[in-house]
């Protein structure tokens, strides 16, 4: 199933990562001889060629249901209930690649109470029993412009997921909601370790290609690759659709039975106050459970966000997921929710921002004070800073 084991909450380690970012950022700044240290091109110090940005969120989360235990049930990375949490604090550290020839790298260290525990891959961050920690290697690859049509991009290395269109938080891109949708959830992947090639055919039509150990693997658990694509489609202003797939086995030992990804995602952004967005998922795996038959998952997500003021905006996610044989969310099901959001920019960086969300399942699944229920409700706060 999606959900991870949180585990323990491995201070040690978190103290670690804290440690790593402080020694990367050292790094960034630190001084050099000029004569010894030139960029690929020769005309400035390397130093001057790297950027550095960073993310921290913190939240409160609360669940109206009361549970027994202090868990929000089925949720990402919102999973504790009553609690303030740092749910991560990461630092990025990327030398860009602008012009055909450029080579460079991006390399994301994220710690948290919440994010890296849960997106970090096998066999890096995560131990054999699935246990994540609260640090995580989120992206590093090596990129590489070639000189190729309208330039050839080549990336090599750990990195995000293309499917969803939710988006693991960083200083470059975050959620108009604070909880993470079903879909991006249990739906899609997180990271992909491999390489991809990206190139833009036109100004209104470009395509990736990938091929990777997986899903939410650092190293390759069985003896087949996962190949996968991407097409992206301006066609005309403030409109974008993305079509995605995957396929290739992803189970430990298992090269034989694969698992099938299909993701649309359209955006309507125009100039004005409103933006729409749409996500459509479709997955299957073979032989999952019994020989000869096909477990199958889908799901669909709709999105509206309305500016009212200058920094205050208005935001609403519907969704819906059915998990038919139980092979995403270990139970047969049908999953749903409503997310209402306002938010609040009052400063450049700074967006605060409440979630009041609703979950409803076909099952009785959720833990209540009163006894298991078919309904969740939870209200959560969230404030964040990019750089």
């Amino acid at each position: 199933m999606r959900r991870c084991s949180v585990g323990a909450r491995g201070g040690g380690l978190l103290l670690a990562g804290l440690a790593v970012l402080a020694i990367l950022a050292g790094l960034s700044i630190g001084s050099v001889s000029r004569a010894e240290a030139q960029d690929s091109t020769g005309t400035r110090p390397w130093y001057e060629a790297i950027s550095v940005n960073g993310f921290v969120s913190s939240s409160y989360s609360y669940n109206l249901n009361r549970p027994l235990f202090p868990v929000n049930g089925y949720r990402v990375f919102d999973f504790d209930d009553k609690s303030f949490k740092v749910d991560v604090a990461e630092l990025v550290l990327q030398k860009p690649t602008p012009h055909a020839g450029d080579a460079g790298f991006r390399v994301d260290v994220a710690a948290g109470g919440s994010i890296p525990r849960v997106t970090a891959a096998a066999g890096l961050f995560r131990d054999p029993l699935g246990s994540g920690q609260d640090i995580d290697l989120q992206q590093a690859y090596v990129a590489y412009l070639a000189n190729a049509g309208r330039g050839l991009r080549l990336d090599f290395g750990k990195f995000v997921t293309h499917f969803g269109y939710e988006v693991i938080d960083g200083y470059d891109g975050w959620n108009d909601n604070v909880t993470r949708s079903l879909l991006f959830g249990y739906a899609i992947p997180f990271t992909h370790t491999g390489i991809r090639a990206a190139c833009a055919f036109s100004d209104r039509v470009s395509g990736t290609v990938l091929v990777v150990n997986g899903w939410d693997d650092a190293t390759d658990r069985n003896q087949q690759k996962s190949v996968g694509a991407q097409l992206s489609l301006t066609p005309a202003a403030g409109w974008t659709v993305i079509l995605n797939g995957m396929y290739g086995a992803e189970r430990p030992d298992n090269s034989r039975d694969p698992r099938t990804l299909l993701d649309l995602v359209a955006m309507w952004k125009p100039e004005g106050r409103v933006s729409l967005g749409l996500n459509l998922d479709h997955g299957r795996e073979r032989n999952r459970f019994l020989p000869g038959e096909v477990a199958r998952w889908d799901g669909a997500a709709a999105y509206v966000r309305i500016r009212l003021t200058g920094n205050l905006s208005f935001i609403g996610r519907a969704e819906q997921f059915g998990d038919w044989d139980g092979v995403r969310t270990g139970l047969s099901q049908r999953l749903s929710e409503i997310t209402l959001t306002p938010e609040l920019r009052p400063s450049p960086g700074l967006v605060i921002r409440g979630d009041l969300r609703f979950d409803h399942s076909d099952q009785v699944i959720f833990d209540a004070h009163s006894g298991p229920k078919q309904d969740q409700a939870t209200a959560i706060a969230s404030m964040l800073f990019a750089f």
